[in-house]
Order: C-alpha cells, then sequence, then structure tokens
C-alpha cells in the first residue's frame, strides 16, 4: 500500500504540473491574440485619426505615449521594460529608427548644395548644438550637484533635436523650399551625428568610454569620423543609384523590390561607415541627401522631370530617377511612421511616477524656453533672420528618439548605476515633456506661421507684376 500511496502522490504532481503547464500555455496564447487585437487596432487608428490630428492641436506621438504609459507598469502592465535591463535592446530598436529618419529627411532635401538655406541650416545644426551644451552643462551641474563629466555627458544627451519625431515641423515633401521647414530638417539630419564625439568625450571624462588625449579624441573621435562618414555614405547611395538606375534603363522591370533598395542603401551605408570609423548617422543622412542630388542631376541631364504619382508606373526610362525616388521616399515615411509608432510606445511605457520630480519639471523648462532660444539667438547673432523665422527655429528645437539612444549607448558603455538611473530620470521626462509641449504647439504655430508668409509674399508678387 504504501508503495501505492507514493506513486498516486507522483501522478497527482505530474497532473498538478501539466495542468499548470496548461494553464500558462492558454494564457500565453491569450496575451499573443491580446497583443495582435492591440497592434492592430492601434494601426488602424493611425490610419483613421491621421486627417483628424493634422486639425488638431495635437500630435500623434502625443496618443502613442498615452497608449505607452497605459500599457506599461503603470497601466495595465502589459509592456513592462526596465531601462537598464533592457537597454542593449533600447538602444538597437532607438538607433534603427534614427537611421530610418535619417535617410527620409535626406531623401526630401532638393534644395542645391549651393543655395544658402544650407548655410543657414548647417550654422543652425552645429551652433545650437555646442551653445546648448555650454548652456545646459553648467545649468545640470548646479541644479543636480553633477560633477563636470556627468553635467556635460546629460547636456549631450538632450542637446541633439529629434529627426523621428518632428515630422510635424520638417519639410512635407522634397518640393516643400520653406526656410524654416527645411532648416530644422537639416539640423535634425545632421546633429544627431554630430553629438556622438560629445557623449563620447563625456564618456571618456567620466572613465566609462576609452580614455584618449585630447587631442587623439580631436583625431579619432572628431576630425576623422565626420568627414568619412559623410563621404562613405555619399559613395555608398550615388554607386547605388548609378547601378539601379543602369539596369532599370537596360529592363523596365528589372530589379523592382525598392523597399529593399532603401534598407540595403541605408545598411551599406551605416556599416561602412563604421568599418571606416566614420560617423554613421552623418553616413545614412548623406546617403539619403545623395540619391536626390543624383535624381536631380539625372533630371538635369535628360530633361526629364518629376512626374505625378499616378503617371509613374508608366513612366518612360528618362522619368526613372524620379521613380526611384518617390517610391524610395514612400516607403521610408512608411516605415518610419511605424517604428515611430513603437518607440513612443516604449519610451510611454518606461516613464515612472519617480521620473516626474519637480527638477526634471524645471530642467525641461530651462531647456526649452531659456536654453534653446538663446542657443539660437547666439547661433544668429552675426546673421539676421527674419523674426518669424527666429521665433520658430527657437522654439522648435524637439527631443526624442535622438537622446533615448545616446542615453542606452551612455548606460552600456559602464555608465555607474547611480548616475544611469539619474540620467534615466531627467531624460524621458524631459523626451515626454517635448513630445507634449511641442506636439500641442506645432499645428497652430506652423498654421499661423504659413499665414505670415503668405501674406508677406503677396505684396511681393505684386510688384513682380
Amino acid at each position: 500500500m504504501h508503495l501505492d500511496d507514493e506513486i498516486e502522490a507522483v501522478l497527482l504532481r505530474i497532473g498538478h504540473r501539466a495542468g499548470m503547464l496548461a494553464r500558462q500555455q492558454r494564457n500565453m496564447l491569450a496575451n499573443t491574440y491580446l497583443w495582435y487585437l492591440l497592434i492592430g487596432l492601434l494601426l488602424l487608428l493611425v490610419v483613421l485619426l491621421q486627417s483628424a490630428l493634422k486639425r488638431l492641436p495635437v500630435s500623434a506621438a502625443m496618443l502613442y505615449l498615452l497608449i505607452g504609459v497605459v500599457l506599461g507598469p503603470q497601466g495595465v502592465g502589459w509592456l513592462r521594460i526596465d531601462p537598464l535591463r533592457d537597454s542593449i535592446a533600447l538602444e538597437i530598436v532607438a538607433e534603427a529608427a534614427v537611421l530610418i529618419s535619417l535617410f527620409s529627411v535626406g531623401l526630401k532635401m532638393r534644395v542645391p548644395l549651393r543655395h544658402r538655406d544650407w548655410g543657414i541650416a548647417l550654422r543652425l545644426a552645429a551652433g545650437a548644438l555646442v551653445f546648448t551644451i555650454m548652456l545646459l552643462s553648467p545649468l545640470a551641474m548646479l541644479a543636480l550637484d553633477m560633477p563636470l563629466a556627468a553635467g556635460l555627458l546629460l547636456a549631450a544627451v538632450l542637446a541633439p533635436t529629434d529627426p523621428v519625431l518632428a515630422s510635424d515641423v520638417q519639410l512635407r515633401d522634397p518640393s516643400d523650399r520653406d526656410r524654416v521647414r527645411f532648416s530644422l530638417s537639416a539640423e535634425g539630419g545632421v546633429n544627431d551625428g554630430l553629438a556622438l564625439p560629445l557623449v563620447i568625450l563625456a564618456l571618456a571624462l567620466f572613465g566609462t568610454h576609452e580614455r584618449h588625449h585630447l587631442l587623439h579624441w580631436m583625431a579619432w573621435d572628431l576630425l576623422w569620423p565626420i568627414p568619412v562618414g559623410i563621404a562613405s555614405g555619399w559613395g555608398c547611395a550615388y554607386l547605388a543609384g548609378k547601378l539601379t538606375l543602369y539596369m532599370r534603363r537596360q529592363d523596365r522591370a528589372a530589379i523592382g523590390l525598392d523597399e529593399f533598395i532603401a534598407l540595403g542603401i541605408t545598411g551599406v551605408a551605416y556599416g561602412a561607415a563604421w568599418l571606416l570609423h566614420g560617423n554613421g548617422f552623418l553616413a545614412v543622412f548623406a546617403a539619403g541627401l545623395a540619391l536626390r542630388r543624383f535624381e536631380v542631376s539625372e533630371v538635369e541631364k535628360t530633361g526629364s522631370h518629376a512626374v505625378p504619382l499616378p503617371q509613374i508606373e508608366a513612366a518612360a526610362p528618362p522619368e526613372a530617377p524620379a521613380r526611384l525616388m518617390r517610391a524610395l521616399l514612400t516607403f521610408n515615411e512608411q516605415l518610419e511612421h511605424i517604428v515611430e509608432v513603437g518607440v513612443v510606445l516604449l519610451i510611454g511605457a518606461l516613464l515612472r511616477p519617480a521620473h516626474l520630480t519637480l527638477i526634471a519639471v524645471m530642467l525641461a523648462a530651462a531647456l526649452f524656453f531659456v536654453v534653446r532660444p538663446l542657443s539660437v539667438v547666439l547661433t544668429f547673432a552675426h546673421r539676421t533672420l527674419p523674426a518669424s523665422q527666429l521665433r520658430m527655429l527657437s522654439w522648435f528645437g524637439i527631443r526624442g528618439v535622438g537622446s533615448l539612444y545616446y542615453l542606452m549607448y551612455a548606460v552600456n558603455h559602464g555608465l555607474p548605476r547611480e548616475l544611469a538611473e539619474q540620467l534615466i530620470a531627467i531624460v524621458l521626462p524631459v523626451i515626454a515633456a517635448s513630445i507634449l509641449v511641442h506636439g500641442i504647439s506645432a499645428t497652430p504655430l506652423m498654421a499661423r506661421y504659413s499665414r505670415v508668409r503668405l501674406r508677406r509674399s503677396q505684396p511681393q508678387q505684386e510688384i513682380e507684376r
């Protein structure tokens, strides 16, 4: 009987264990189905609300952020991520989002490289970045009692403006020639790459990155990577454009799969730049810009022009460059929207009530209302810009996915846990605040700016008549 009792107990334990596993499996399947339902509803919501959101002082990113908070640990708890435990995955996701956006920004820029607006845009990208770091570093050191290296790191993480979340104030399409939109687009495309050497310098000063002599850092992390990144990205894209166009002109049906071309050029430009120790972000931005310049040069040589989308499928070989650029830009913009949804959801899920401190709110307010405007004014101190343009450039310094990437980059390069937690508690609320305040103000301010610009252009048109 004793043996029978033991066998019965074992069988009961096996049955109990099997029951638990079956319940866990059913729960996992139920959660999987819920995620399918949730993602499907979210993607449909993105499409259905696009036209409505354009008329309201609300951005799509604000909606994604709210959904992320609801799904995160502070809500229903379906999306549980930790910025320290999951820092590598977060860095990769943010990096991919920035790369996709940088390529799209480059593709939209049809302004000739010798145009004066490029000088304004590049001055804004470099000058505002440097002045923001110069102003924000001592402020962080005083307000947060940080050492020099930590203050510099926080400023470098928050200094770059975002190419992912700034679609409402960037160029709408390649034909858009508005100076403000062009300058903000170029700033987001350039300063994400320019911030990297400054983040590396801060990590080196803190002792968590390879220590270099200052001259070594200038040569190996600043002066070499920037031109090499631009040159490698430009060269890869130009060669890819030449090869693709050659094959398409040989056979109109050749190649196809424009999505693979966009992703392939982005990957090749980024990878080649890093193999040459170049700046990968600048390489991808330069790749998008090079493809657009390639299209312009081909159009000028053949005398063709960009045709509307309904006519483009039947385009003759001379229109192949316009067709290719339109296809690449359309795909990349769609991919950019999908990535934006995912990344902003993650940012919302990362937020904690403990992050919403008075010091974080004050630092965000100082960045948006003092540091950014002052950095723009200092950048253009010796160049006169219309007051309406200067005000728009001063306000729309949107922080977002680029700052998340550099925050995770710093965490993954040996940042002490205490400092990492302190930076996370500052950077995430600043990103969320930027999504909110800039999202609310983008639609009305851009509409007002467009009306002012239209009124000023009408007298000039009448004079020309």
